[in-house]
């Protein structure tokens, strides 16, 4: 069993940035993923990265934006949210595969879940 947990969500400025983490309880060799979920709406693909960091997606409206990383060796993923912006005001999930090491940008695809994290941006 996986268990994630993200953290590093908060208030800020339309512009700034924050960064994300997902802590991992044990070693993860599958791909991961954030999604967000904003009020009113279905939960959203936001990114996803192979297991060893090799290949990324993004959705597109984060593009250029965003970047997804790891660090396996800390079991650790991150989030870098550079240029913010009112619409990605949501909460942010992590989520793992259970083994598969590509990357999917669907929700179906992955098994393990945090809690998730709100990021509120104002104009």
């Amino acid at each position: 069993q996986v268990q994630l947990d993200e953290s590093g969500g908060g208030l800020v400025q339309a512009g700034g940035s924050l960064r994300l983490s997902c802590a991992a309880s044990g070693r993860t060799f599958s791909a991961m993923a954030w999604f967000r979920r904003a009020p009113g709406k279905e939960r959203q693909f936001v990114a996803t990265i192979a297991w060893d960091g090799s290949a990324t997606r993004y959705q597109d409206s984060v593009t250029g934006r965003f970047t997804i990383s790891r660090d396996n060796a800390k079991n650790t993923m991150y989030l870098q949210m550079n240029n913010l912006k009112p619409e990605d005001t949501a909460v942010y999930y992590c989520a793992a595969r259970s083994a598969n090491t590509r990357t999917s940008v669907s929700e179906y695809d992955y098994r393990y879940w945090g809690q998730g994290t709100q990021v509120t941006v104002t104009s």
